[in-house]
């Protein structure tokens, strides 16, 4: 009866780590619908204001120069000091996400170099302390919740290092939803906004110069208000589609790890209900053999107590 036991307390013990993975389950899609919301309703604020801002670069004139536009011509790509913001999740459970952006960011890192590493995220500034790799001690911003104000503080940050010249290049590294089941990492370029690889920017000049475009007061003074809240934008963009990403891995790892529960719970009870079905039949053949036994004892005795 141990082995039934000890199978029985198993199941049990499944059982209630189903509880939570189901409960998690439950928690990451609300999460991940509210992020999505969230997404959909800043969204064509900040793609209009893309559009505009692209419009901007176009019509400003070949010989204007503006501390946002500086593209670092006389350094060295290989010298650049660069600053590179990892989106990471507070806490695991949730498949390959931290893992796939931390590897990422890795790949990039020069950590012999001036680049100046920035971790969004517990799992991040654990893994990178864990490896002895330096990350800004100011920087602390948590994976939770992203708001405007926490982007607009993040864009601060780096708007000033690079304008002040401290850094030279400025990228930051998040994951994407490509559709609801399938997640992608990636590292965007933020600073110097010359260099950006949009498709927005790309667009003919010649079409540019058809347009009939005023600026008011004047260029330095748009791009002063433009740039900080494109660049929050975007960085919002990032942090929203991080966290929706990180909700859909760990939707998809607790699903599968349900999934694998419910089978070994289904084997287990095969198993279990094979022991008990054993047990059950060893003692009917016991009380069988015992059964007969006395029989013939009592056989015995009534021909000796003839004879």
């Amino acid at each position: 009866m141990s082995s039934t036991r000890e199978i029985k307390e198993r199941i049990g013990s499944i059982q209630n780590t189903l509880k939570i993975t189901n409960a998690m389950y439950l928690i990451s899609s609300t999460k991940l619908n509210n992020a999505k919301a969230s997404l959909a309703a800043t969204e064509p604020y900040f793609l209009a204001l893309e559009s505009m801002f692209a419009r901007v670069l176009r019509h400003l004139p070949s010989d204007f120069r503006h501390p946002f536009l500086d593209d670092r011509e006389a350094v060295q790509t290989e010298s650049a000091r660069r600053a590179v913001i990892c989106v990471t999740a507070d806490k695991g459970l949730a498949g390959a996400y931290n893992h796939n952006v931390l590897k990422l960011t890795m790949d990039q890192f020069r950590p012999d170099s001036n680049d100046r590493l920035f971790v969004i995220g517990e799992v991040g500034r654990a893994w990178f302390a864990h490896r002895g790799v330096n990350v800004d001690d100011r920087f602390h911003y948590t994976a939770q919740k992203p708001t405007l104000d926490k982007s607009r503080q993040i864009a601060a940050i780096m708007l000033d290092l690079f304008t002040t010249g401290q850094i030279d290049e400025v990228y930051i590294n998040y994951t994407r939803m490509k559709n609801s089941m399938e997640t992608e990492t990636q590292i965007v370029q933020l600073l110097p906004l010359v260099r950006l690889n949009s498709q927005i920017f790309a667009q003919p000049v010649g079409a540019a110069r058809q347009e009939e475009f005023a600026m008011y007061p004047d260029p330095e003074t748009l791009l002063d208000n433009i740039v900080p809240d494109y660049l929050s934008g975007y960085i919002y963009s990032a942090l929203v589609e991080s966290y929706c990403s990180e909700h859909s891995s760990r939707m998809q790892a607790m699903d599968s790890a349900n999934k694998a529960g419910q089978k070994l719970l289904s084997q287990l009870q095969i198993a279990y209900n094979r022991e008990r079905q054993a047990a059950i039949t060893q003692e009917i053949t016991e009380v069988a053999a015992g059964a007969r036994a006395r029989k013939e004892q009592l056989e015995r005795a009534a021909k000796a107590a003839k004879s």
